[in-house]
């Protein structure tokens, strides 16, 4: 242990976390064997991790080390194009800063945003600017005390296997080769990316819109991410009326005072959002997370009481807006396999095809190229991430959000709402419904006791969940349908389906649980008498998805 500190003291860059880490070494040595208990490895979205010293944290050496390792691996000799971008988390601009050193010091060109922007203004800029590669410094809607670096490669998408073992390899050379990494010191020779490329996106997502229904209210909240100015400029380069704005998550702010949580996902991270609806002549609430590529949906019930759609609604909304407004008998969507089934029956009975994918955008989007001669027009999974045709390969919730709005007005124009969208929906498809079941673990055990859990699951599956016979067990990590991955894919008798899988980015166990429905078309309350029905089976489902989960 003492050996690691001194080589990690020896090769970082950064005085603030040299002293943290020889104030932990002399007061709190639990903790540095943490911290130095393996290396922060790419997930689904990159690195994600609390910033701090040592290898298993985000800071300025594995940023340097990472970047170090991701330049051998583009190889060095052909000088690798890499843009580089950052939301305003604490630090991002500076880690940003030591991934444009460490790129021009290993004879790659960078260039480097000047100011904070949201993800998907990178995403395009990797197409844009013919980079071979991008990275963003962000950690999306995690908690204030974290940080990330997000990595996409020449054809605008997150990297996926083998690229992410390849590189982790070069990362693991450089650590053994002493770990300390030699920058340029300065910005010299670094291309400096200014307005031109959020200009860019803003021509990108309004491109998105298919109709002229303009005439809706909003109300926003950046979630104090970047995301604001962004969006508001989209919805006047639009021709929308300006949204509405939660003033006081407006403004970026890396300390989230707000909430509890960024993510507007969290119980009660809408709460100021909609208070303010409540005393506002609004049609809808749209909120971004910190870094704008997730969207978040809410309007009113009919008794004024506002609700935030889920992930499935929204992307079931969308779909059948671009379904009906797209042209082209060669048109795609693509979902996740932890999103509701529901869009593949709308695909086909439009005539689409529809891709079902890994869970992370770095397998939703990649359609757009594995597909090549087909035009992919949405793509989408339950975590509020949608990706509106193929220019940002990657989710984009401010191109969302403008479709959302032109959705919105479409329907008030026609005296209708969201909710009579969606029951139109169920009434010719059938009732989906979708539920997320969430064990968090906490302590120094927390990923043994997931494994655990999952080792569990997948020897011994369930013949039954409450009532309902299990027809079918599929264990994801033999890759049957596709890639393998981590998870269980279990089939109902009566329709339903669960989806087990651990996160890739935080120390979480989640089931997907999806409960169908049919109606009978020609019953003018077997709609009502459905829900019910569904209601009533997730209950059911989800008791019993719970018990087995939480009965190691």
């Amino acid at each position: 242990m003492r050996q690691q500190v001194e080589q990690w003291l020896n090769a970082d860059p950064d005085p603030s976390t040299r002293r943290e880490l020889i104030d932990l070494a002399e007061n709190d040595p639990t903790s540095v064997g943490a911290i130095f208990d393996g290396r922060i490895q790419f997930g689904t979205a990159g690195l994600r991790a609390p910033m701090g010293p040592g290898p298993t944290r985000m800071n300025r050496l594995v940023v340097r080390q990472t970047t170090a390792g991701v330049m051998r691996w583009l190889g060095t000799q052909t000088s690798p194009k890499v843009v580089i971008g950052f939301d305003a988390r604490h630090r991002s601009k500076d880690f940003a800063r030591d991934v444009a050193e460490t790129v021009i010091a290993m004879g790659g060109l960078a260039e480097l945003f000047e100011q904070a922007q949201p993800t998907p203004v990178l995403a395009l800029a990797v197409l844009e600017r013919g980079a071979d590669a991008g990275v963003m410094i962000t950690a999306s809607h995690n908690p204030a005390a974290d940080n990330g670096y997000k990595l996409y490669l020449r054809d605008g998408i997150q990297l996926v296997s083998p690229s992410d073992s390849e590189i982790a390899a070069e990362i693991d050379q450089v650590v053994a080769e002493g770990g300390a990494v030699v920058t340029s010191g300065g910005l010299t020779g670094v291309t400096h990316i200014g307005a031109e490329a959020s200009d860019a996106h803003l021509q990108a997502a309004v491109g998105a819109l298919q109709t002229d229904h303009r005439d809706v209210q909003v109300l926003y909240t950046a979630m104090h991410g970047v995301g604001g100015k962004q969006l508001v400029s989209a919805f006047e380069s639009a021709g929308f009326a300006a949204p509405q704005v939660v003033a006081e998550q407006f403004n970026p702010d890396p300390d989230f005072p707000t909430v509890s949580f960024p993510n507007p996902e969290e119980h009660g991270a809408l709460d100021l959002a909609f208070s303010q609806a409540q005393h506002s002549d609004v049609d809808v609430v749209l909120a971004n997370d910190p870094d704008a590529d997730r969207l978040a949906v809410a309007v009113p019930d009919t008794n004024g009481v506002w609700h935030r759609l889920t992930g499935d609604q929204v992307g079931i909304l969308l779909a059948d807006h671009l379904l009906a407004s797209t042209r082209g008998e060669n048109r795609l969507v693509a979902s996740s396999i932890v999103s509701s089934t529901m869009i593949e029956a709308m695909a086909l009975d439009a005539g689409v095809e529809s891709v079902r994918s890994l869970t992370g955008f770095k397998w939703v989007a990649r359609p757009i190229v594995s597909f090549g001669d087909k035009q992919y027009i949405f793509g989408y999974e339950e975590a509020l991430g949608y990706c509106v045709g193929d220019k940002v390969r990657d989710k984009d919730g401010i191109s969302a959000a403008l479709v959302v709005a032109e959705i919105v007005a479409a329907a008030k124009a026609a005296g209708e709402t969201l909710w009579t969208l969606l029951d139109r929906l169920y009434q010719r498809h059938g009732v989906y419904l979708t539920e997320p079941v969430t064990l968090n673990f906490t302590g120094p055990d927390s990923m043994a006791s997931r494994e655990h859990i999952m080792r569990r699951i997948v020897s011994d599956p369930p013949h039954r969940l409450g009532s309902i016979e299990v027809s079918s067990h599929e264990n994801l990590a033999q890759g049957r349908s596709l890639p393998p991955t981590q998870g269980v894919l279990w089939s109902l008798v009566d329709g339903s389906r669960v989806v087990v899988r651990p996160s890739g980015t935080e120390p979480k166990l989640k089931a997907y649980l999806e409960v169908v429905m049919p109606v009978e078309a020609t019953d003018p309350g077997a709609l009502a008498r459905a829900k019910d029905a569904a209601d009533q089976r997730m209950v059911e489902l989800r008791a019993a998805v719970s018990d087995l989960l939480g009965g190691s």
